[in-house]
């Protein structure tokens, strides 16, 4: 079994972004399991790092389960959501004690726009890779919600096929990695 850690970056309750995790998910191998993480965390307060509130701790113990970790972003201001940094901040800390160090990981992003969250998934890179986390380069998603979901959040038939290539390659780069 493969435990992947799923961060999706939209709290909203129709999110096209968990819809495309859903649909990943889905797509993904026989043997992976995805485990979402609860992205409803209190503000990253450093003075906390010596008492981490318990859903930190819950969440920090679940990248840690974790085999691999796939982000999930939506595209705010040109950049990844604060609801993905926030849960970065705490994950990573206190200083030395980064549960994402070493994780294989993934970042793929759906929008309404042409671009399909390609600038909040470049930023995120670099968050990404300054953590430590041994990132997948190639299939890249950059999805289009408008064209690439129906009416029930399902992937048209076009992009099945892409998502399930990018389920497997990610499976595959998880576990080279662990």
């Amino acid at each position: 079994m493969t435990k992947i850690a799923v961060f999706v970056g939209s709290l909203r309750k129709e999110s096209f972004n968990k819809s495309l995790a859903k649909n990943i998910e889905r797509l993904s191998p026989e043997g992976v399991e995805f485990d979402y993480i609860d992205m409803d965390l209190p503000l990253y307060n450093q003075d906390l790092d010596v008492d981490m509130p318990a859903k930190v701790v819950e969440m920090k113990q679940q990248v840690e389960a974790a085999d691999g970790v796939l982000f999930v972003t939506p595209e705010y201001n040109r950049s990844f959501s604060g609801v993905i940094k926030n849960a970065i901040d705490w994950a990573s800390r206190p200083w030395g004690q980064s549960s994402f160090a070493g994780k294989p990981a993934a970042i793929v992003g759906a929008s309404m726009g042409a671009l399909g969250a390609t600038q909040a998934q470049q930023a995120l890179r670099n968050v990404a890779l300054f953590l430590d986390m041994k990132l997948m380069g190639q299939p890249e998603v950059y999805f289009n919600a408008a064209s690439g979901l129906d009416e029930r959040g399902l992937v048209v038939e076009g992009s099945e096929d892409f998502l399930r290539g990018f389920a497997e390659a990610f499976a595959k780069h998880v576990e080279a990695n662990k």
